[in-house]
């Protein structure tokens, strides 16, 4: 029986647009190899998306008849087979079931799609996202559950009855890098060290929350209270990060609050940062380890796709 149990039976792979993360599973859905590289989509797109993933297989020394389930910017319109979506309201039940499968390769190797909300006034896309919703809440999950979940594209997600009824994109992170790089306060942040100033995060996560309209004006801030008052690169580049995480914030607790609060799914300094700014705002969140939950969601869409 123990040894069943560690056989392999189906690879799983996160494929980001700069990130590579790929896992060898056994039927009991444990880990018995890992693979991570930077061989994200923009960079599998030149050296071919098979081969990226042959050199992958043969290092964890995966059997040829082994199947592989992507999730991810593969399945993006300019990655390596289009996924489509499911749209809006869209059951997770659905997502493996509209899985793509990848033409004119031996091995089954299938990629799950993203989802997407076709409504004029709030056109929105996810891809990779998906599974990480799966991971965290299951393929038919019951009740109604606001999630959280930081990036460079962060998304805020409403799901009912295992639907997710909507969703918003925030391009939080990558302003973020955008503002602290390419703008004057560049000049704010310089030799920040990496320790978190988090008085001046918490500060600038509350004034932005509570009034978004001045976000820009607070950015200056940043600079201009340097300038002024000799604060520290630190407390620049956490006044910088307070003030987009505060805005994103008020948006996304905008709306009504589930009864089970907010499920915040995020991984090293992002789950830190914003969880420090949900205390900011006394708002409790259920934490969801990133990494945990779309491995999660791989095996149960797997499951879904090959047990019969």
């Amino acid at each position: 029986m123990r040894i069943e149990m560690t056989e392999p039976a189906y690879v799983a792979v996160d494929w980001g647009t700069s990130s590579f993360r790929l896992w060898l599973i056994d039927r009991a859905g444990e880990v018995l190899a890992e693979r991570r590289s930077d061989e994200g989509m923009v960079a599998a797109a030149k050296a071919g998306f098979a081969a990226v993933l042959q050199s992958h297989l043969a290092a964890v020394e995966a059997p040829d008849h082994l199947p592989v389930l992507v999730c991810g910017m593969a399945g993006a319109r300019t990655g390596w087979v289009e996924a489509g979506y499911v749209d809006t309201p869209a059951p997770l039940s659905a997502v493996p079931k509209q899985a793509a499968r990848v033409p004119g390769e031996a091995r089954d190797i299938r990629i799950l799609p993203g989802i997407a909300q076709r409504d004029p006034r709030t056109p929105d896309v996810m891809r990779g996202e998906e599974t990480q919703l799966l991971g965290a809440l299951g393929l038919d999950a019951a009740g109604e559950a606001l999630v959280c979940m930081p990036g460079t594209h962060s998304k805020w997600v409403r799901v009912k009855d295992g639907t997710v009824e909507r969703f918003s994109t925030f391009m939080t992170g990558e302003l973020f890098s955008v503002v602290s790089r390419e703008t004057i306060l560049s000049l704010a942040v310089a030799g920040a060290e990496d320790t978190e100033d988090v008085a001046s995060f918490q500060a600038a996560v509350k004034a932005a929350y509570e009034a978004p309209a001045f976000a820009a004006n607070f950015l200056f801030g940043a600079r201009s209270r340097q300038l002024l008052f000799g604060g520290t690169p630190a407390a620049a580049r956490e006044t910088l990060s307070g003030t987009l995480i505060g805005v994103e914030l008020a948006a996304g607790l905008s709306g009504a609050m589930p009864e089970t609060g907010i499920a915040l799914i995020a991984s090293g300094r992002l789950a830190m940062l914003y969880r420090l700014a949900f205390d900011a705002l006394s708002v409790t969140v259920k934490p969801v380890d990133a990494d945990e939950a779309v491995r999660r969601g791989l095996s149960m869409a797997a499951a879904a796709i090959w047990t019969k």
